[in-house]
């Protein structure tokens, strides 16, 4: 019976059923076969719905909205470009730099292609990089980001590895610093292939200019504080993660519409609408994926599953190669929302067994997906810079392929050196 539903459920995805649904349906069919109460799933949608952590994802990703509707990513663009455009590769290095900075405040990639690939693809163009490189250069930098705080990626892996009741315990606060050197990471290895790989290209070089930095500071003087504010708060203990939140939806609020006045009263209600329509399906899937993930616990599903694993896996070496390839290619046809809360309840047990902390599993998790989103053939953002800089999905395949390279050298070295994801909690 249970392969029966199990196939039926998987025909209704392909035919393009909403994921939540086949989620509670399956949830549905677990407490229904195990004779457990239905009413159990309405109690595990109201224990996540009390979390007082769950508010900062919507309250988050509004504020990530307010400043990706605004003029936000070009007066960020200016400032780095003015900063450290004078550098060799220096137009690259602030590529990679404002991309990671702007995903990490909207948690987006996909946003931050459309946003910032609009100003940084012609202007690469301009200075005389190469197509090839500045296609790949902006098309994988989009994802950077999601390993820097407030990254709504973070926070939700921490919400649902707080859910499992784990013999370590997981906060936001710890997963916010681990992706901090990993992240860092990541940059320092694209910035030096950059400068490897721009070493022929007939690049007019720029002075520094201290008129055009301080003009840029001031252009975007409200903007700057905006990161230090919100993380500066929570790490000095005077705000919780909560209330760092809305501490960052009245800063963006107060900056965007009423200082810049770049988002009026009309176009507050559109980004309102569709930042919530995001939240909406993030809470939903969340929700019933609790109530799913406790069916499975119940079934005795993650050990079954370390049982089967164990037994033809020794090394936990061999177990983190071939996670690294599962959640590679997941991030390929899944988005990280959705990953997490489905795939996350399912390995993380199976993960502790073979000795990886849940903070390390999580970096390793999000730094694969981050590099999946840009992975040939189906990547995410592959499509998504193809439609917006009008270009075959073959050259962008091309263009990235060097740049996936380079990052899944980040990915193996935060693997195997767990002390990297660590070092700061």
């Amino acid at each position: 019976m249970g392969i029966v539903v199990g196939l039926l459920l998987l025909v209704i995805a392909l035919l393009g059923t909403p994921l939540f649904a086949i989620i509670a349906s399956s949830a549905l069919f677990s407490y229904h076969s195990s004779d457990i109460d239905l009413t159990a799933i309405a109690i595990e949608i109201f224990r996540i719905a009390d979390s007082p952590v769950l508010i900062s994802i919507p309250m988050f990703t509004f504020a990530g909205y307010l400043l990706s509707e605004s003029n936000a990513s070009q007066r960020l663009a200016t400032l780095t470009r003015t900063l450290f455009g004078w550098m060799p590769a220096g137009l690259a290095i602030v590529t990679i730099v404002a991309c990671a900075f702007f995903t990490g405040l909207t948690g987006a990639s996909g946003v931050t292609i459309i946003a910032l690939g609009a100003l940084l693809y012609p202007a690469l163009r301009q200075m005389n990089y190469g197509d090839r490189f500045s296609l790949g250069l902006v098309t994988t930098s989009g994802s950077l980001g999601l390993l820097f705080p407030p990254s709504v990626a973070l926070i939700l892996y921490g919400i649902t590895a707080q859910q499992m009741d784990l013999d370590i315990p997981v906060s936001i606060d710890q997963m916010f610093l681990a992706g901090l050197l990993p992240g860092g990471l990541m940059l320092i290895l694209l910035t030096a292939w950059s400068l490897w790989a721009t070493r022929d290209f007939d690049i007019p070089k720029s002075d520094f200019s201290r008129r055009e930095a301080l003009a840029a500071i001031k252009d975007a003087a409200w903007e700057i504080p905006f990161p230090f504010v919100v993380l500066g708060g929570i790490y000095s203990g005077f705000f919780a993660i909560s209330e760092a939140a809305a501490v960052s939806v009245a800063y963006a609020m107060l900056v965007e519409v009423f200082i810049k006045r770049e988002i009026g009263f009309k176009k507050l209600f559109t980004v309102t609408r569709d930042a919530m329509v995001l939240v909406g399906g993030i809470m939903l899937i969340l929700a019933v994926s609790m109530a799913s993930t406790n069916a499975m616990i119940d079934a005795e599903i993650p050990t079954r599953l370390f049982e089967f694993t164990q037994s033809h896996i020794d090394s936990p070496l061999t177990f983190l190669i071939l996670l690294n390839l599962f959640l590679l290619a997941l991030g390929m046809i899944l988005d990280i929302f959705s990953a997490i809360v489905i795939v996350v309840p399912l390995i993380l047990p199976v993960a502790m067994q073979y000795g990886i902390h849940p903070v390390h599993l999580g970096i390793i998790f999000l730094a694969n997906m981050q590099v999946g989103y840009s992975t040939p053939p189906i990547g995410m953002n592959l499509f998504i810079a193809s439609y917006r800089f009008n270009k075959p999905i073959t050259e962008l395949y091309r263009a990235s392929v060097p740049f996936i390279l380079v990052l899944l050298l980040a990915v193996l070295i935060i693997t195997y050196w767990p002390g990297l994801s660590l070092a700061l909690l």
